[in-house]
């Protein structure tokens, strides 16, 4: 069975919409003029005083918010003590990535490294940020600790496709918000006193 809804009945101010109209500019104008006088206001570290009510802006470019440490940023790799790539190339960043926006190429270390028949590097890292959602699986999932978004950076703007697609040389460098490149998780390389001496040709 239908359910009849009656139209309410509305004044002629209501109907003229006038009142409505006139609210919404007061309000809009009264932020406009706050936000114009609080924009000079200032205290000793020169960062703005606003008051309950005004709306935090920024004059970007030219002054830029701080950003929290955990905000996703632009992805960086991060670097071993010898300037070279964490990445091991085991592609569980690409496969973890639901927007399928990382692309790698794996290669071996050349003969006499001896990282040579023990693991990878990427030959090719290529992320596409137009792709990418920001979410931080690639971070979770990377057994190395080499992909990270913690530069704090976000993307900039550009018109060019290309500019947009990082390379691994891109990715490399890109410090991390503390200005640095490597990363205080330790990593037993082989050769070091400390590393296991597991390879392919010895398991133990």
């Amino acid at each position: 069975m239908a359910k009849l809804i009656y139209k309410p009945k509305m004044s002629l101010g209501e109907q003229a919409y006038v009142p409505a109209i006139a609210s919404g500019l007061k309000l809009t104008m009264g932020r406009f003029f706050n936000n114009v006088f609080a924009a000079h206001k200032k205290d000793a570290s020169g960062n703005k005083l606003l008051r309950r009510g005004d709306i935090d802006t920024v004059d970007y470019p030219e002054e830029k918010r701080v950003y929290p440490p955990r905000f996703r940023g632009v992805h960086r790799l991060t670097h071993r003590m010898d300037g070279s790539p964490r990445c091991v190339a085991c592609l569980c960043c690409s496969t973890a990535c639901p927007a399928q926006c990382i692309r790698i190429e794996a290669a071996e270390y050349p003969e006499g490294d001896p990282r040579h028949g023990y693991e990878r590097y990427p030959k090719v890292f290529v992320i596409d940020e137009l792709r990418c959602i920001f979410c931080g699986f690639c971070v979770e999932a990377c057994p190395c600790d080499a992909i990270r978004m913690d530069s704090g950076l976000h993307m900039p703007p550009s018109t060019q496709r290309a500019h947009f697609l990082f390379n691994k040389e891109m990715l490399m460098a890109i410090p991390g918000a503390d200005g640095t490149f490597e990363t205080a998780n330790p990593r037993h390389e082989p050769g070091d006193a400390t590393h296991p001496g597991v390879d392919r040709e010895h398991s133990h």
